[in-house]
């Protein structure tokens, strides 16, 4: 196939797991080296916050630039991620490969594997030039993006990651709602879809400054679905991290696979929504919401297990 060099990678939903692939186990042993792309994504947000400050700079060049990673030399990629090539060796290394070119082969067998990604379909739709204070196109530009996000949810979603969420939402006796800024339309849509199921269901709005009082709510039995995309907000992290340190099950919707999300969640869903010009829709973060609800809600039907409204705080 004949790949484009530009492109962020995909950005799939994870289910975590324990010993992500690359993660160096104790005792210093050099771990084993991930073998598809699915795993070095797995084992680079694993190590992450582990890098120095140089391998964390290549980290976030590879996962934007995966297509680059595939096809250009190591000189080429050093000069595009600002590093020495020598910097791009010690990355590969880090993650338990013998050297630049043995790391260099997963990224080239994911061409071989997948589909044009979103970002690749979006750089196809732009058009240099235009007048955008043309309405009409200024809606064509973000109804074709949106076409393009939602057909690269719909291909690249995880159902496991799918079926682990809705098995969360099915057991817990109560749902907490967190999200911030950009994000906070995606909670406020589910705690309204929740409680119209009848589920007990609790928005986490800091109303007054009170978010460490509503997060006291949180029980073992619950479940907490955090949202957050760049720049990451700290009381969404801090929330979703104390909530899994704790057990609780923790159900992010984020964007990347370096989010901070990642790492305190128990299933992760990376989102790639639509952009025209730095303007991002909510469009395939609603779509998910709505999946889950939906899916629930039938699931809760069918087995009777219709919960009484909620009358907590």
């Amino acid at each position: 196939m004949t790949a484009k060099r530009s492109g962020a990678g995909r950005r799939r939903s994870m289910a975590r797991t324990p010993g992500a692939a690359g993660a160096a186990p104790a005792g210093g042993v050099a771990p084993l080296p991930p073998r598809d792309y699915e795993s070095l994504l797995r084992a680079v947000s694993a190590s992450y916050e582990g890098f120095s400050r140089r391998l964390k700079q290549i980290a976030r060049f590879a996962l934007d630039h995966p297509n680059d990673m595939a096809l250009d030399t190591i000189a080429v990629i050093a000069r595009r991620a600002e590093v020495q090539p020598s910097s791009l060796i010690r990355f590969a290394k880090a993650l338990g490969y013998d050297g630049f070119t043995d790391m260099q082969r997963v990224y080239r067998q994911r061409l071989t594997e997948t589909k044009p990604s979103y970002s690749q379909r979006i750089q196809a739709l732009r058009r240099e030039g235009e007048d955008l204070s043309n309405p009409l196109l200024v809606l064509d530009r973000f109804a074709a993006a949106n076409i393009a996000a939602l057909e690269h949810l719909r291909e690249e979603i995880s159902p496991p990651s799918l079926e682990q969420a809705l098995g969360i939402l099915e057991k817990a006796e109560s749902i907490h709602l967190l999200a911030y800024r950009r994000a906070f339309p995606v909670a406020s849509y589910l705690f309204y879809a929740l409680n119209h199921l009848d589920c007990r269901a609790f928005l986490l709005d800091a109303v007054g400054g009170m978010l460490r009082e509503q997060v006291r709510w949180i029980g073992d039995k619950d479940a907490l679905i955090a949202v957050s995309y760049p720049d990451y907000s700290p009381e969404v992290v801090e929330v979703a991290g104390d909530t899994y340190r704790r057990g609780i099950p923790v159900i992010a919707i984020t964007d990347r696979a370096l989010s901070p999300l990642v790492q305190c969640s128990s299933v992760c869903f990376q989102i790639a929504d639509a952009a025209v010009h730095d303007f991002r829709s909510l469009g395939s973060s609603l779509c998910l919401a709505q999946t889950l609800v939906v899916a629930l809600g039938y699931r809760l039907e069918t087995r009777g297990q219709r919960r009484p409204a909620p009358r907590g705080p």
